[in-house]
């Protein structure tokens, strides 16, 4: 059996939510830029750099409770992903899917940027699975308390609500037009929702006194009614999905890529990379090379917000599971397949696979099961040895198409000595698969959207 040693004495039990919040800390050149999208600067020669914090960041939580809150947003995630789903496939009619839009929303981690002139600094949840960018404004008809004050646009003099005629506009999903204004509703699948006008501001990268990129005319929602919850982390959401508002292509940055600390060190900071400093080149080392595996995203028309990749097979501990080859496939009318994503904790794959791995983990492992789904809420747990300070696990490899990917043991288990287990970080999905953020740390993760391919490179993520 091809194993692992999985070694207790520097793993804690943490975060299912790998990506550290964003506080934005850009360090792109000495000079302060700035960038105006109407006049078609689009490309930053050095792009720019951003610190990344989780949402649960310097709170007073223990490692269970952490776990719990983690387990808990990932399942909430998974609802609303699936709900996307089978919205998406649920008529052939596309004029039904666009009068009741469902996105995913609620990430796992948060970005300090500015807006406005003078520009005012906020907080916003960070979303591979989402395109647009809001931020609740003045007036407020239905606002969230929020950790920093609501932007008010008429305190801003580069503040410009969009036309309805606008490319911008015409690229949401639903809106409509009131005094001449553009307005969206985006709803996240569980009730919650955001509503407002669509405007253009410019946005800085870093806080009040630090501000080393400044970009014009970006597009965003002014959210002046926002129901349910999810969003109190920060002040808005900042999108960086395929579709046309996400913030990756009104830069039209051909890449980007995040790097994700160990979910042992609850102090670390995670990294998102935009433009050239997400280059391989500039952040691999030769010999690193040999080491980066390389996978081709595919398109879903149905859900073009999505990163999706081809999950070829798994293998657990040497052995290749029986999983029907079209197991992890788009399905003609766009359900199925498996998403990349940095808002959703576990990877949770299709019923057939995960029961698949269930069972090979049970054989495999020479430990007893113990049921801590209670406690931990997790499925998949063994029984810890008294005093063990390594355990053998199996190896796990995803077989993506060009891409084997061998992860190392603490991407995919979990364990706690003061409970006594050690779990699978891995859970059974409805219709779309996905590959969570848990599994992706210390992974640099490269998004080559030129190319249409999403690299992988192991990587000291607390280094770069």
């Amino acid at each position: 059996m091809a194993s692992v040693i999985f070694s207790l004495s520097s793993f804690v039990l943490i975060t299912l939510g790998v990506l550290s919040a964003l506080f934005a800390n850009p360090s792109c050149s000495t000079s302060r830029r700035a960038l105006d999208l109407h006049d078609h600067v689009l490309q930053m020669q050095n792009g720019f750099k951003v610190t990344l914090k989780h949402v649960d960041y310097g709170k007073n939580l223990t490692k269970l409770e952490r776990l719990q809150r983690r387990i808990k947003r990932g399942r909430t995630r998974l609802q609303r992903l699936n709900a996307m789903t089978l919205k998406s496939s649920a008529s052939p009619d596309s004029h039904t899917r666009v009068e009741s839009p469902v996105h995913a929303g609620v990430g796992e981690f948060l970005m300090t940027l500015s807006i406005g002139t003078p520009a005012k600094s906020f907080s916003a949840i960070v979303d591979t699975g989402s395109d647009l960018i809001w931020t609740q404004c003045e007036p407020c008809k239905n606002c969230y308390k929020q950790p920093t004050p609501i932007f008010n646009p008429k305190k801003s003099s580069t503040f410009s609500e969009v036309s309805c005629t606008s490319e911008l506009c015409d690229a949401l999903p639903s809106s409509k037009c009131t005094k001449k204004s553009c307005e969206y509703y985006y709803t996240y699948g569980d009730s919650s929702s955001t509503e407002g006008i669509l405007a253009t501001e410019t946005f800085s990268f870093g806080d009040d006194d630090l501000s080393d990129v400044s970009i014009h005319k970006i597009g965003f929602g002014c959210a002046r009614d926002n129901e349910g919850g999810g969003f109190n982390q920060g002040a808005g959401l900042v999108g960086l999905g395929r579709g046309t508002l996400s913030l990756v292509s009104q830069l039209k940055e051909p890449k980007f890529s995040y790097c994700l600390t160990s979910v042992d060190n609850t102090q670390s900071t995670s990294t998102l990379l935009m433009g050239s400093l997400a280059s391989l080149n500039s952040t691999t080392s030769s010999a690193d090379v040999a080491n980066i595996k390389t996978t081709p995203l595919v398109k879903n028309p149905s859900l073009s917000t999505f990163y999706y990749l081809s999950l070829e097979g798994i293998s657990v501990g040497g052995t290749r599971l029986p999983i029907e080859k079209d197991t992890f496939a788009l399905g003609d009318d766009g359900s199925g397949g498996l998403i990349i994503d940095s808002g959703t904790t576990l990877t949770y794959l299709a019923e057939e696979a995960y029961d698949a791995v269930v069972k090979e983990f049970t054989s495999q492992m020479k430990l007893p099961v113990k049921d801590a789904i209670d406690t931990v809420g997790l499925d998949l747990c063994f029984e810890l040895p008294e005093d063990a300070t390594k355990v053998e696990v199996p190896k796990m490899v995803f077989h993506f198409k060009d891409a084997d990917l061998e992860l190392p043991g603490e991407n995919y288990m979990i364990a706690d000595s003061d409970v006594g287990v050690i779990c699978l970080a891995v859970g059974g999905a409805g219709d779309m698969s996905v590959f969570g953020n848990y599994q992706q740390q210390n992974i640099l993760v490269l998004h080559d959207l030129v190319k249409e391919t999403i690299s992988f490179v192991p990587t000291k993520c607390d280094q770069l």
